[in-house]
């Protein structure tokens, strides 16, 4: 199962590298959704009390791209039933998918908390750091997972580019609450304390593993439906 996992994260992130559509299209998009917030909003005290909640924000909208740009590499030519027909354990699938979800959206999350940094004036703390770092592991995580999930789940489906935003935005919706509030404890928003965000922290890490083994479960079914 892990050697599958491994060879198909291999895959995507090398599809991804090759035709840039991150870099290209994905990540202007989440730029320019901090840019519209900035504009819309428009007084530096506001943006920095929201800036963790903006930066999530604009990662969710990103990922509904990113899942579907996965799967669509897949369902074009055929290549997620052809996987199924070769018996390549689906677990391992759903697993490398997931991991290259994950690691595109950690560096969509590096670059956008260096965009709030410059465009809110939002300040990371260095004695911040390591829970930052772990909330954006932890929602991350749970983000490819349940991203991963629903792409399987509407893959085949008629409509697929309308219908994933609206089954995997209400499920996300606690991953982008917990890590607005971890990252606001992270950087000191407000006058939050470190303390505060470790509890939510935990919220993200039993999401991402409660989806992470749901996920690799059910996605095998999923595909064959």
């Amino acid at each position: 199962m892990w050697r599958v996992a491994r060879l198909v994260a291999a895959k995507d992130l090398r599809i991804e590298w090759r035709s840039r559509v991150v870099t290209n299209q994905v990540v202007p998009f989440a730029v320019l959704v901090l840019v519209m917030f900035a504009f819309a909003l428009d007084v530096e005290s506001v943006l920095q009390r929201v800036a963790p909640g903006l930066v999530w924000l604009a990662v969710m909208f990103s990922q509904f791209f990113l899942v579907q740009r996965a799967f669509a590499v897949e369902t074009s030519d055929g290549a997620l039933d052809a996987l199924r027909v070769a018996g390549v354990d689906p677990a391992g699938v759903f697993l490398g998918k997931a991991l290259a979800l994950m690691a595109q959206l950690a560096s969509l999350v590096i670059l956008l908390l260096v965009g709030a940094v410059l465009l809110y004036r939002a300040e990371i703390r260095a004695d911040g750091l390591v829970l930052l770092v772990t909330a954006a592991c932890s929602a991350t995580a749970g983000l490819a997972a349940v991203g991963t999930l629903y792409g399987g789940l509407t893959a085949g489906a008629k409509g697929r580019e309308t219908l994933l935003p609206l089954l995997l935005a209400p499920v996300v919706a606690p991953v982008l609450i917990a890590a607005a509030r971890a990252t606001e404890a992270a950087l000191g928003t407000a006058g939050t304390a470190l303390g505060d965000g470790w509890p939510w922290v935990g919220v993200l890490a039993t999401f991402a593993v409660a989806f992470g083994v749901v996920g690799t479960v059910a996605f095998g079914p999923l595909i064959e439906e």
